[in-house]
């Protein structure tokens, strides 16, 4: 049986992988622990865990440390948003923390785009001088990204907390897989947030060239073996987005064959492959017309 001890080092552990290392990390004091907030780097907390946590919530007791940059107050509003999200999350038995970062990232945006926090100092002196042909705006990548991509999605996978979220679009060329990567990733917030977004296409090119890639986004090896499944199910000028919002409970190796099943499940969704067997990907394509 786990100990409680147990328990919240499986937690430390976790977070402190899935964000920055010392994200959350203990004091001299045996209860008490900081916690930095990863979407607010400025800010930290200082947290109290009681012995038979996850049974009993923690406490938020107040800021840790806050950065000059910080406006004068916000402090306090951030500890009092963050209470009250915990309020929201925390299930007796269950971990809480990376659902009380997430959920926190959000309630602090909205905060702020509703005018009731003000994180940040800002200063009155000289500004640099800019112009519309030049500056950059978080708007002007976004119109060259085009029209939202034909995705396939697969119904989401629940595994002890954890969602995994499977997609493909077919592809013609590497620069549009990172393309329509680039437009997911701006347009849904949720996916954005997500712990990883994995993924791996296969193209053919012309003049018998052929393009393969793929990338981890943290979930190590994770990529590899998607490319792997789409290698055995032969499958062709497709790119697969496999998402998972971590559920703050270890998977192990569960986590690959899980990855897998949704990856093939929007494979074969999308006619890109056959159940219980390898597809052609012009084969199913030439079938969707």
């Amino acid at each position: 049986m786990t100990t409680i001890n147990e328990a919240l080092n499986d937690e430390i552990t976790s977070i402190n992988s899935i964000y920055e290392p010392k994200t959350l990390s203990s004091t001299s004091n045996a209860s008490l622990y900081t916690l930095k907030l990863p979407s607010q780097p400025s800010i930290s907390l200082r947290v109290e865990f009681p012995p038979d946590y996850p049974d009993a919530p923690p406490s938020i007791l107040g800021t840790e440390t806050v950065g000059d940059d910080v406006s004068k107050g916000v402090g306090k509003q951030v500890v009092d948003v963050v209470s009250n999200v915990l309020a929201e999350v925390y299930r007796p038995g269950e971990a809480c923390i990376f659902d009380l970062l997430e959920e926190v990232r959000e309630a602090l945006e909205e905060a702020e785009e509703q005018g009731g926090l003000n994180i940040h100092e800002h200063h009155n002196g000289p500004q640099p001088e800019t112009h519309d042909s030049t500056s950059i705006s978080h708007e002007a990548p976004q119109l060259d990204l085009g029209p939202e991509p034909p995705w396939t999605i697969a119904p989401p996978i629940a595994e002890k907390k954890s969602i995994f979220l499977a997609r493909i679009t077919p592809v013609s060329s590497p620069l549009q897989a990172k393309t329509y990567l680039a437009q997911l990733l701006a347009t849904d917030k949720k996916v954005a947030r997500a712990t990883h977004n994995i993924t791996a296409w296969r193209i053919r090119g012309p003049n018998d060239t052929s393009y393969q890639d793929c990338d981890d986004d943290g979930e190590s090896a994770a990529g590899g073996r998607v490319l792997h499944l789409m290698q055995l199910m032969d499958v062709w000028d497709v790119m697969i987005v496999v998402t998972r919002w971590y559920g703050g409970v270890l998977l192990g190796p569960d986590r690959f064959r899980i990855i897998n099943t949704a990856a093939r499940e929007a494979l074969v969704l999308g006619g890109f492959g056959k159940e219980g067997g390898s597809g052609k990907g012009k084969d199913a394509k030439k079938g969707k017309k």
